[in-house]
């Protein structure tokens, strides 16, 4: 193992809990609607769970509406319960064979609640990057026990890894506060 292997790695798991918090931001509801509500929501396809995207198509219809297309009729229903009984508070509605699912518009409580989840996600991410920070440095002493680097490379190499970390807590930092705006609009 060598140091630009451990910067390397840490870098690179690093880039996938940014990644991760993107994707469980895009999770969390702002007064818009948009597809994305949805991705998390499982149907009963032919006896096992099945992503709602890969039974039906998942459009916007307007601004405040999601429109719902199942590929095979008779699973009109089955994925308007899974709508229905999903986290999200959605009220779904069968129109031919289109499911309209409006969007309520958020409360002031509601976008104060959201704002704690988004803080909540952004606080694990940042754990999440300070715990990889962690491990490089361990990494970096077990080399330096073992003789493989120097004392001075081994500081260098921890205040890359330490720029490195502070780098990505700026981005996590940055991504809360985007998302906290874009849920506290009205």
């Amino acid at each position: 193992m060598t140091i630009a292997s451990v910067k390397s790695s840490a870098d690179q798991r690093m880039q996938k809990s940014i990644e991760t918090l993107k994707s469980d931001l895009s999770k969390v509801r702002t007064g818009r609607a948009h597809t994305g509500i949805l991705d998390h929501v499982m149907v009963d396809y032919y006896g096992s769970p099945t992503n709602i995207s890969q039974v039906a198509n998942i459009t916007l219809i307007d601004a405040r509406t999601i429109g719902v297309q199942p590929w095979e009729k008779k699973m009109l229903s089955v994925i308007e319960k899974a709508i229905r009984e999903s986290d999200l508070g959605l009220n779904p509605a069968s129109q031919g064979d289109l499911i309209r699912v409006p969007t309520p518009p958020l409360t002031e409580e509601r976008r104060k609640e959201m704002v704690k989840l988004v803080k909540t996600e952004g606080e694990d991410a940042k754990i999440a990057v300070r715990n990889i920070r962690r491990d490089a440095n361990e990494a970096l002493k077990k080399m330096l026990k073992e003789k493989e680097i120097s004392e001075d490379d081994e500081r260098r190499a921890q205040d890359d890894i330490q720029k490195l970390t502070d780098k990505f807590v700026a981005e996590v930092d940055k991504l809360l506060a985007e998302k906290e705006k874009e849920v506290l609009t009205v």
